[in-house]
């Protein structure tokens, strides 16, 4: 893995964070990318034994995400892989949240990945390196109160899987990861019905799946070159499986699972 490069997206929290000390771990350079530039600082100090470069980057800024990819082939003058991770959530009820929620996710989810995709991608067929998107199990069924998370996480499915047929003969690998529920901060920030932060989780986030579990299976999927990744068992594979065959059922466990959390939008 020497001399390697991977560009992660979303890397001061989170899934995003511990990519980073993963992908450390094995050696490979870095480029870790947020808007908290500190937060970054903060963790390139942590991973002393690779080179680490830290760009301050808002992937729903095209030109954030042309400088990302800039910077990173000025530095390093390669890229064998690019994570995007950067993400948001919402929390409301369809009928009462503001459409610039709606814009504002599907600006950070669908177009922060087609955007820094676009400029990676001729130093990522070049290297025939890995082009990786992290969605959700919300990318595979609908998730209530999240209308516009799971319509994010839709498109940037159908986008990966589209650039990955078109590049079928030129040796690039496409891998779409879904987590289930993992530990993170993303319902920390949220977005509320007017697009405010819902600050507390209302789930029981010490039952998740870690970050750094997460972390450690997108490393295994990379590695083996998989073009798809459904973690976790009950509420991953199953759930997609049983979605296929019994599509009400499933419609109906979910609703109920989100309807018992706490104010839950869902009436």
């Amino acid at each position: 893995m020497h001399n390697r490069v991977v560009i992660i997206t979303g890397a001061s929290s989170g899934i995003g964070k511990a990519l980073a000390k993963e992908y450390a771990s094995k050696g490979f350079n870095l480029v870790i990318a947020a808007r908290r530039l500190e937060l970054l600082e903060e963790l390139k100090e942590s991973l002393s034994n690779v080179e680490v470069l830290a760009v301050k980057t808002d992937v729903t800024i095209e030109s954030d995400c042309k400088s990302l990819v800039e910077k990173t082939v000025e530095k390093f003058g390669r890229i064998d892989i690019l994570i995007n991770n950067a993400g948001i959530s919402m929390r409301a009820a369809t009928t009462e949240v503001e459409i610039d929620v709606l814009r504002r996710v599907m600006d950070v989810n669908y177009w922060g990945t087609v955007q820094c995709t676009r400029y990676a991608l001729p130093y990522l067929l070049e290297t025939k390196g890995s082009l990786v998107g992290i969605i959700s199990i919300g990318g595979y069924v609908g998730l209530p109160a999240r209308s516009g998370y799971s319509a994010s996480k839709f498109a940037v499915r159908g986008f990966l899987d589209s650039v990955r047929v078109e590049h079928r003969r030129s040796g690039l690998h496409v891998l779409v990861a879904a987590p289930g529920f993992t530990s993170s901060e993303i319902r920390k920030y949220a977005l509320t019905a007017d697009g405010s932060q819902q600050g507390e989780t209302p789930r029981n986030e010490s039952k998740m799946m870690s970050a750094e579990e997460c972390a450690r299976h997108i490393y295994r999927g990379v590695k083996r070159r998989q073009r798809k990744l459904i973690l976790t068992f009950i509420e991953g594979k199953a759930a997609v499986l049983v979605a296929k065959l019994w599509a009400d059922l499933v419609d109906g466990f979910i609703y109920r699972t989100f309807a018992r959390e706490p104010d839950s939008p869902l009436k």
